[in-house]
């Protein structure tokens, strides 16, 4: 068994010794030592995911996001999504994409979809058609651990908040988020662009959040790994 054989593995494992046992035993590999820290956190961790620009943007001010990042931090986002059990993306990411927030570029199982609406103004998108997808209308959406409380409800523990920017710093904003992975790419994508992770302004610069960070270099990104919970 290769080392994401066993990660995946280890991702359903619910008692957290034979996970902490599994990973020693193959602690060493990049995969493992990665990812590690997710597992570890056990089955009701919160991780987030943002790939943005040297700037600070996700995507050009029309929205193009077609992409930011390049294949290696994809291919990272993909083992994200094998390695929980939902995923969840806010109403713009799903108006302007359209995701199938499912796992092609590696081998896993697909996360449940999570789509935010809470002006129930989503239509004619294919992963509402898909009768897996949890359609989150209302004002329930608006709160991030409303939306938590239902999927955990649902046995829905591990949990991938994906996007966008607005979704993704909601939840920070909230202290819902263990575990952040913000990768930057070497690109510029001006004033206009939108932007990425925004939480409330902090002053002086002393009181700012700083979180401990693990670097990962994903093809010519680099994938800062921020743990929110120890910060």
């Amino acid at each position: 068994m290769d080392d994401w054989a066993a990660l995946l593995e280890l991702a359903r494992e619910e008692d957290p010794v034979l996970v902490a046992a599994g990973l020693h035993a193959r602690a060493g590999g990049e995969l493992v030592d990665r990812y590690a820290p997710l597992l570890l956190a056990g089955r009701r961790g919160v991780v987030a995911q943002l790939g943005q620009s040297l700037d600070g943007c996700i995507a050009t001010a029309s929205g193009d996001s077609a992409f930011v990042t390049g294949d290696a931090d994809r291919e990272h986002l993909h083992r994200l999504r094998a390695l929980v059990d939902a995923v969840v993306v806010g109403p713009g990411t799903v108006d302007a994409d359209d995701p199938q927030l499912t796992v092609r570029a590696v081998s896993g199982p697909n996360p449940v979809r999570v789509v935010l609406d809470p002006r129930d103004s989503l239509r004619d998108r294919a992963v509402l058609a898909d009768p897996a997808t949890v359609h989150v209308r209302g004002d329930v959406a608006r709160d991030p651990s409303a939306v938590l409380a239902l999927l955990r409800a649902r046995g829905l523990r591990r949990v991938l908040v994906e996007g966008g920017g607005a979704t993704v710093s909601r939840w920070v904003d909230a202290g819902l988020v263990d575990r952040l992975f913000l990768t930057v790419a070497p690109l510029v994508v001006g004033r206009g662009g939108r932007r990425g992770l925004a939480l409330p302004d902090v002053e002086p610069l002393r009181d700012c959040l700083r979180p401990p960070a693990r670097r990962h270099l994903l093809g010519e990104d680099v994938c800062f790994e921020l743990d929110l919970r120890a910060g």
